[in-house]
């Protein structure tokens, strides 16, 4: 499965050095805008301490965790979705990320450029969003053009996209996003199939000095106040100390943090909040050979996560043998979870939760 998480804001925001830090990678970073052209991507382990002690358990030979791409995608300027700044090209790699991680400056620093002069994460906000709305306004009026034809001649198809599309156009018009409308389920392939930028879910990241970390600043309550008022989700974090922390081995991270009175990065939340902004459950596939994790999406089929491992389990699919995460952490052996009734025996339909420790059982 492609789960991609795409950092998108204005130019000198500090994207790249937060992917560096998410990464440990070493993009491109620089205080000029477009430094970043070519979209960086980096694929991230997601951090799962219930990995861990499944690991503890079964001491396998191999210990795989679950993980979620970053693309950092190089800075929007008012004008993009009219071109300006390489904004067709930018907005192109904006549609091929599943979701969005807004990463807004709250700092200053007159050595760091700010594209339009002086820092306001409000105005910063709006430019982004502005620029999605017009490119998705854009698309919408095109598909219109070309579904009006059709629906004049009674395709009665092509009369209910008609009148989706005219419930977008209005909303989009209006400088509201996308996913603020409700679309009735029978008519939400219509909208699906534009693929839309400002149907993706956001995460907005507050971009801090290292001092403002644990209490934010007045431009981080900026974000947040906006971030509530979308119902969009949100963290505050410094780009500059995580791409320091991410040099250093785990333990002496810890410790420089520590000596800085930070309990801990904020990274691992960055990445569990992509992870849950996407829908995503995480199961097990347990044994001696290996442990590992498997993303999903929310209700995914057991058959269709068999399909994850391999197409031939998948179309072999016999049961799915399962257990619970809590349910191995307690007994520790199959042989005592047998004998307490607690190995459950699923079929195809069987929607797979968040913890499942799974074995499939399939024909060759």
């Amino acid at each position: 499965m492609k789960l991609s998480c795409g950092l998108v804001g204005l130019p000198n925001v500090g994207k790249s050095t937060l992917f560096n830090a998410l990464t440990r990678a070493s993009a491109a970073v620089a205080n000029y805008p477009f430094c970043t052209v070519d979209p960086n991507v980096g694929m991230v382990p997601v951090p799962d301490t219930r990995l861990q002690t499944l690991s503890e358990i079964f001491k396998p030979k191999k210990t795989t965790p679950t993980t979620i791409e970053f693309v950092d995608i190089a800075g929007l300027v008012k004008g993009a979705s009219a071109g300006e700044g390489l904004g067709n090209q930018f907005l192109g790699h904006i549609r091929e990320v599943s979701a969005m991680v807004h990463i807004v400056r709250c700092f200053d620093d007159s050595e760091i450029i700010h594209v339009n002069g002086a820092v306001d994460p409000k105005a910063d906000i709006e430019i982004i969003e502005t620029e999605l709305i017009l490119k998705d306004l854009d698309a919408v009026e095109k598909q219109l053009s070309r579904v009006e034809k059709k629906s004049h001649s009674g395709d009665e198809e092509a009369q209910k996209e008609k009148a989706v599309l005219e419930q977008l156009k209005q909303q989009l018009s209006s400088g509201k996003v996308a996913r603020g409308l409700t679309i009735a389920n029978q008519d939400a392939v219509f909208m699906k199939n534009l693929s839309l930028l400002t149907t993706k879910p956001v995460l907005y990241v507050a971009n801090l000095p290292e001092g403002d970390i644990q209490k934010g600043n007045r431009y981080s309550e900026q974000v947040e106040k906006i971030s509530k008022e979308e119902g969009n989700f949100a963290i505050l974090m410094s780009g500059k100390l995580e791409a320091e922390i991410a040099t250093l081995t785990p333990s002496d991270g810890l410790l420089f943090l520590k000596e800085l009175g930070i309990s801990e990065s904020s990274l691992p939340r960055l990445i569990a909040v992509s992870y849950q902004m996407l829908g995503l459950v995480t199961f097990f596939t347990v044994g001696e050979d290996e442990v590992r994790a498997w993303t999903i999406n929310k209700g995914t089929r057991a058959v269709d996560a068999a399909g994850l491992i391999h197409s031939d389990i998948q179309r072999g699919f016999i049961r799915a043998e399962v257990t619970s995460y809590q349910d191995v952490v307690t007994y520790k052996t199959q042989q005592v979870i047998k004998e307490k009734g607690l190995l459950r025996l699923e079929g195809k339909e069987y929607l797979v939760a968040d913890g499942d420790c799974i074995y499939f059982r399939f024909n060759v």
